[in-house]
């Protein structure tokens, strides 16, 4: 079993940082993304590669492994039990007179390990069972698709996934889709999809979880006088009233109309309306005199 350096794959050292690792890993996610390399078979190796990659190093624990087992991470627990075990039976088997098993030597180990995880390795009660690896993959999609429930068929490793995204997610989120990994080993349960979400916000509003900020730019003469005034909400339009001497950084709740909150059916957040006066760029000379006269009054 040929062993894989995930650190180059990343183009990384052992020294690396997670945030190195994280950094490294979405930049080369993006490039070899089935979405953007339709049909071209090398990308799609190397995204799954990039994915397999970050799967291990970037958690603690899986790095830790990978660092001392290689490529087989995933099975050094058992491998150092299956070697203790022999260990300890080589020591009955001689303390009651007979011989050592032959084979499992100390310098031999990577022969053990390639048996063990390269061709399957059968155990004196039958063989053992692992589960498979873990996928992750990352999908970007803009604030709009989230705002409603959708369906998508995601391609993970040459296979068709139909995939439900509950309205509401968030930027970062992680959904795990079960049983979509890599297959398991003598039998053993497959592994899991671990789907992250890239959400990009193209819009006007500033999101917070369900809540939604925007800033409205008045007049000058509509904060003075007030009277309706339309608003651009997330989903239509809303017209408000306003009113009059409306100072500038003042801020009202639309409720109701923000972004649908995850898995709780129709139920929103709120919307938040900033206004900001706008003062004119430019006055006639009667303006002049009018803005005078009323400096006057005052």
């Amino acid at each position: 079993m040929a062993f894989i350096d995930y650190y180059k794959i990343l183009g990384l050292d052992k020294s690396a940082s997670k945030s190195d690792i994280k950094k490294a890993y979405r930049k080369l996610a993006r490039k070899y993304h089935p979405d953007l390399n339709p049909n071209d078979k090398e990308a799609e190796l190397q995204f799954k590669k990039v994915n397999e990659a970050n799967e291990v190093l970037s958690n603690d624990e899986n790095r830790k492994k990978y660092d001392k087992y290689g490529e087989n991470w995933q099975h050094g627990e058992a491998y150092e039990q299956a070697h203790q075990q022999q260990r300890q039976a080589n020591q009955q088997r001689q303390y009651q007179g007979g011989s050592s098993f032959e084979g499992f030597g100390d310098g031999e180990y990577s022969d053990f390990f390639e048996s063990m995880f390269g061709g399957g390795f059968a155990g004196r009660g039958g063989n053992t069972r692992f589960r498979g690896q873990d996928f992750n993959a990352q999908l970007q999609l803009n604030l709009r698709d989230v705002y409603t429930t959708e369906k998508r068929v995601l391609t993970v490793n040459g296979k068709n996934i139909r995939l439900t995204i509950p309205a509401g997610v968030t930027n970062g989120q992680i959904i795990k889709i079960k049983g979509k990994g890599g297959p398991g080993v003598n039998g053993g349960p497959h592994g899991d999809l671990l789907i992250e979400f890239n959400i990009i916000n193209n819009t006007e509003f500033k999101r917070d979880e369900g809540n939604l900020y925007k800033t409205v730019n008045l007049d000058l003469y509509k904060a003075v006088l007030g009277g309706d005034v339309t608003i651009d909400t997330f989903d239509g339009k809303v017209k408000l009233n306003l009113k009059p001497l409306t100072q500038n950084g003042t801020q009202v709740k639309l409720k109701g109309k923000g972004f649908p909150k995850y898995k709780k059916d129709g139920q929103f957040g709120d919307l938040f309306i900033t206004y900001t006066i706008e003062l004119p760029q430019k006055l006639s000379d009667k303006e002049k005199e009018l803005f005078e006269e009323l400096a006057k009054l005052q």
